[in-house]
């Protein structure tokens, strides 16, 4: 066990001198590592494809809610950097996976890139660290799955090393909501790791939103792609049953979304396939 290791953190994070980490710079990890930077963090990106690296290295966003002048700037400043090495995780305070949680051929959770992200973590984690993990998951995994390989890394959860999970909550293409505006949901593993969670998002977002366990926030990452699955689909088959009655299923949901109560407006679409085949993205 290492002395004080949650004071040191603790104490870096409210100083803003916490080294941040972010595994994976898709559509979740590019815009939170620019947002966290921009909030005073110094921040430093991690992925395995070089090619995203190059494009970064020029300057160029290949993400819509990312400004390519943001990165130059935040570059020029010293405050956010990114690479394919990572040995330098060693040197983060706060690491943050937003890696892809695919679907199998079986519909079963894919959660190999998880595990091997948390492989390369425990090679180079230092003590008081803050782990957490962004990415869609079934409840438990980052208490069955991920917690277990980082301790591999002889670093005690909870003691030396503190864990956490925050569920995404990215919507590509929506330009009245980003990363800082968006309501964060946080928990932690023990009420340390909790605090340190807590304290490292109310920096990065205008909203933390604290649940009691790792498993309750993971839970309401799944009711929520649920909630927004169910309600398409349904919206799908009304269109087909409308279509066939000679009624404009766009005149009635506009009608419907009058109701100042017990209704909530989605639009048919291309449906749950193209939903399901999105979080095979890099995030």
């Amino acid at each position: 066990m290492t002395p004080g290791s949650f004071e040191t953190l603790e104490q870096k994070i409210a100083s803003k001198t916490a080294a941040v980490g972010i595994i994976g710079l898709g559509y979740v990890g590019l815009p939170l590592a620019v947002t966290a930077a921009k909030r005073g963090l110094p921040v430093t990106g991690f992925d395995i494809d070089p090619g995203k690296i190059s494009r970064l290295d020029a300057g160029e966003s290949y993400i819509e809610a990312v400004d390519s002048a943001d990165l130059v700037a935040l570059k020029a400043a010293g405050q956010m950097g990114w690479t394919t090495d990572f040995s330098g995780l060693a040197q983060m305070d706060v690491i943050v996976i937003c890696v892809p949680t695919p679907l199998t051929v079986h519909r079963d959770p894919d959660l190999s890139y998880i595990e091997r992200t948390a492989e390369v973590i425990a090679r180079h984690l230092s003590p008081s660290t803050l782990v957490v993990l962004e990415s869609t998951t079934y409840p438990g995994t980052t208490a069955d799955v991920m917690t277990p390989i980082l301790a591999t890394s002889g670093h005690l959860p909870g003691k030396d090393i503190f864990i956490g999970f925050s569920p995404e909550r990215e919507d590509p293409g929506n330009a009245k909501f980003r990363t800082a505006t968006i309501p964060k949901i946080v928990a932690g593993d023990g009420a340390e790791a909790g605090k340190l969670i807590e304290a490292f998002y109310t920096i990065v977002v205008d909203r933390v939103v604290p649940v009691s366990t790792t498993q309750t926030a993971e839970a309401v990452k799944i009711t929520e792609n649920i909630f927004r699955a169910v309600n398409i689909a349904l919206v799908n088959e009304l269109k087909m049953i409308f279509d066939r009655m000679g009624i404009d299923v766009w005149e009635v949901i506009d009608g419907a979304a009058t109701k100042p109560f017990g209704f909530m407006p989605f639009y048919p679409g291309p449906g749950l396939a193209a939903i399901a085949s999105r979080s095979t993205r890099s995030t």
